[in-house]
């Protein structure tokens, strides 16, 4: 008898948690089908990158000087897309936003409320949903820079590694949407709310522009920004950083890999805590 009641508090948190992954890929699959059901949320997903990268390689190109590139057009499309790569999955967070303030908005959510399942399953459904449709964006966007020249010059590992982060990342973000999402009272507000902050996350970063171009305050906030670190992480294991090009003294420069693994990390634990305790707190 002693035996079996000290094996219960054992499995009682196993099963919970399997329930929990059960639920959230159950969840997941939802919004997955939803999105091949309704195609143009995809295409229209794939059109404003693209553009970035047409318009950033051609028009930028050849006028922005790169420190161990010159103004070499080549050079800076090199320099460029790990940029471009990290502004597609960040500005993903605006969607994640939106989708999960329309199923509020529609009463969706109510309705997997009454259901007997793990709460945090329906934002961890969404927010695996999105990673999906950002990793489809990805690979449709990398065919698209190379069609305009853009090289790796490093292993396969290592390019595999370089997208990994950049996944990691636009995963991290999407629990910031979902938060926005759920603070919000419509989808409209959600969009705005979950692009609002990221022009300013973005630009200054060292995404588009050596950050040693920038006046000091502004080079100390672009060193340290999440954004950065995983943009430079990728440059490093994509083989795009020109030779002789200066790295900034600030650690996350000097160590970009593990510093856009913490950040994203840390972003997740952070957010995905806040995001479910509102949903939580709703629920009551």
């Amino acid at each position: 008898m002693s035996a079996v009641t000290d094996a219960v508090p054992a499995t009682a948190p196993q099963g919970a948690v399997v329930q929990s992954v059960r639920d959230s890929l159950v969840i997941a699959r939802r919004n997955v089908i939803r999105m091949t059901r309704i195609p143009e949320m995809v295409i229209f997903g794939l059109i404003q990158p693209i553009m970035f990268v047409v318009l950033f390689s051609y028009v930028f190109g050849g006028s922005i000087n790169v420190p161990g590139a010159g103004l070499s057009p080549s050079g800076y499309r090199e320099f460029l897309m790990a940029g471009i790569f990290a502004q597609t999955v960040t500005f993903a967070t605006a969607g994640a936003g939106a989708g999960i303030a329309d199923d509020m908005h529609k009463g969706l959510i109510d309705r997997f409320r009454s259901l007997p399942m793990a709460r945090g399953a329906v934002l961890t459904g969404r927010t695996l949903a999105d990673l999906v449709q950002t990793a489809l964006t990805l690979v449709v966007l990398a065919v698209v820079a190379v069609l305009v020249g853009w090289r790796t010059h490093e292993n396969f590992g290592k390019v595999l590694a370089g997208f990994g982060l950049l996944l990691l990342l636009g995963y991290a973000f999407s629990w910031i949407g979902a938060l926005i999402g759920l603070s919000v009272r419509t989808p409209e507000a959600a969009t705005s709310g979950g692009l609002i902050w990221l022009f300013p996350l973005t630009f200054i970063s060292n995404a588009f522009v050596p950050s040693e171009n920038m006046p000091a305050f502004l080079r100390t906030i672009a060193n340290w920004n999440p954004f950065s670190a995983t943009v430079q992480a990728c440059r490093q294991l994509f083989g795009n950083l020109p030779t002789g090009y200066p790295v900034p003294d600030a650690w996350p420069m000097q160590h970009p890999v593990w510093a856009s693994l913490l950040w994203s990390v840390l972003i997740v634990v952070v957010f995905r805590t806040l995001a479910v305790r509102k949903y939580r707190r709703a629920d009551a």
